[in-house]
């Protein structure tokens, strides 16, 4: 069963989604080519010919060493749409940002480098958390690894003006079913993207996000937002604990690896108490490819809380949910991806206990 569900939970992803990269993530075998390193500026009227590494590299760049502020739209292909106001500040290492979203219930996100508050008026509770992986476009954990390139493509298929900017149209092709084309938008003189479009294996537009107005290097400090983002008087700090550790000390393997897919972190979540009175937790398994990401949550079985299987999407997001059946007991699978459905259920067939 496939359920289509409203964007407006995943808008609060994406609405960084074409501008942020992971910042704090340990990447293996990471190896960029001498041009990649040092991305190449456009000059007068044509694109840069770039691979799509050195074009990845180019986007990520941008969006590390660019201040901006503006409005960006999300929509899906079921019509569903969500905007926010954005306003991001780079100085040096530092990275802050402030996102106030302007459809559905109020909610105001600040992120400085990988530490996240949410603060929600209406409850009065600022969540707080550590984020490695952002779940955000180019999902780049450091510099594009070389890999990219066995399982994309990229090519200039046309120029185009976004929110008053000219911008070079980057066609993002995968080689396999595995994942989905991106269509990028990369500003002409800088390269951060300003438009953005996730592309399903029969070439339709499934989610597309853009800037509907844009400010570059805007009069926005970093103090400013520091202050705000602290300023929790009168709300009560929920803070979400994660314990790192790896599949191995969790009893879980993949029988076989999914193509492109390398794992990036794993944590132990702390959840409510399970049937039996006990204390529970969740594993949080992470893969990514460079663009996208797929993440494994793995915790016991509870027939009064997980009953039945399915199948959602959510713009270019997929949910699988499955029971998992082994000796050891029961367990309650759900494979969260910017994948398509075959891609989660491949991570599902393989996973296995490994004691």
């Amino acid at each position: 069963m496939t359920v289509s569900m409203p964007i407006s939970a995943r808008g609060t992803f994406l609405l960084v989604a074409a501008l942020c990269v992971t910042q704090v993530a340990v990447a293996q075998n990471r190896a960029s080519s001498p041009s990649a390193k040092h991305p190449v500026a456009a000059t007068g009227g044509e694109a840069p010919t770039l691979n799509v590494v050195e074009w990845l590299q180019r986007m990520h760049a941008a969006s590390r060493q660019r201040s901006y502020a503006g409005t960006f739209v999300v929509s899906a292909a079921t019509g569903n749409l969500s905007s926010a106001r954005i306003w991001h500040v780079c100085e040096g290492d530092l990275q802050l940002e402030r996102i106030e979203v302007l459809s559905g219930p109020p909610r105001s996100t600040f992120r400085r480098n990988d530490h996240v508050m949410t603060f929600l008026p209406e409850a009065k509770v600022v969540k707080s958390e550590k984020r490695e992986n952002l779940e955000l476009f180019p999902n780049l954990l450091g510099a594009p690894d070389s890999a990219i390139g066995e399982f994309y493509s990229a090519r200039v298929v046309g120029k185009d003006r976004v929110a008053g900017f000219d911008a070079d149209v980057v066609q993002l092709e995968p080689r396999d079913g595995l994942r989905f084309g991106y269509r990028v938008w990369s500003e002409r003189r800088s390269g951060l993207v300003v438009k953005l479009q996730t592309i399903d294996g029969e070439s339709r537009v499934i989610e597309q996000s853009a800037f509907s107005e844009l400010q570059l290097d805007p009069p926005v400090k970093a103090h400013v937002l520091a202050q705000m983002m602290s300023s929790t008087a009168g709300y009560r700090v929920e803070k979400s604990e994660l314990e790192r550790t790896t599949p191995g000390k969790e009893g879980w393997a993949l029988r076989k690896p999914i193509a492109g897919f390398k794992p990036v972190s794993c944590y132990r979540r702390a959840m409510g108490s399970s049937a039996d009175g006990k204390p529970g937790h969740t594993m949080q398994w992470i893969f990514s490819d460079g663009l996208a990401t797929v993440s494994l949550f793995v915790e016991p079985y509870d027939a009064q809380r997980q009953s039945r299987e399915a199948l959602l999407s959510l713009g270019a997001t997929y949910t699988l949910s499955r029971r998992l059946t082994d000796k050891d007991g029961d367990w309650w699978l759900t494979a969260v991806g910017e994948v398509p459905p075959q891609t989660l259920d491949a991570f599902a067939q393989s996973l296995v206990r490994a004691r």
